[in-house]
């Protein structure tokens, strides 16, 4: 198994479907519509094409995680949550490393994300790793308005 150093005396490591339930509860305190435990149960069923990467102490406790879809060549990275009292201490910069990392042992040459266009940090974040603007997606995310929010899409090469 792959481990990575993360801030904050935490380590990243593969996620599980033992993780779901945390997953699932940090994915809600992030969006706005949460994706339900049976979802991350059903993605971490399968790790050769969905791989999860957490950010967890010895404990198991999950302060972060990332969730990618292989298909071919290419890569998408699902979602990415950091509980939201640990934000800003470089949590998700260590997750997507240690993702993007991970990938350059497979044959994805590509990475796609969609980011909401108003989310600044993360934007920045995915412009630190070489990811560029490629498109829009109007009305993608749903607010609790009832408005909906662009989504961003990003690419970079992996590698």
């Amino acid at each position: 198994m792959n481990l990575w150093l993360a801030p904050a005396g935490l380590h990243v490591a593969r996620g599980e479907v033992r993780d779901a339930p945390a997953l699932a509860r940090l994915h809600a305190g992030g969006f706005f519509r949460g994706w339900p435990t049976a979802e991350f149960e059903a993605y971490l069923a399968d790790p050769a094409t969905t791989p999860a990467y957490v950010a967890t102490d010895a404990k198991r406790t999950i302060a972060g995680f990332a969730l990618l879809r292989l298909a071919d060549d290419e890569s998408e990275l699902l979602t990415i949550a950091v509980d939201p009292k640990r934000r800003g201490k470089g949590i998700g910069r260590a997750l997507l490393a240690a993702a993007l990392s991970d990938l350059t042992m497979t044959p994805v040459t590509t990475m796609f994300l969609e980011v909401d266009e108003a989310n600044g940090a993360a934007i920045a974040l995915y412009r630190r790793f070489g990811f560029v603007p490629v498109g829009t997606r109007k009305a993608y995310y749903p607010r609790p308005d009832g408005t909906a929010a662009t989504a961003l899409v990003m690419r970079a090469p992996i590698g």
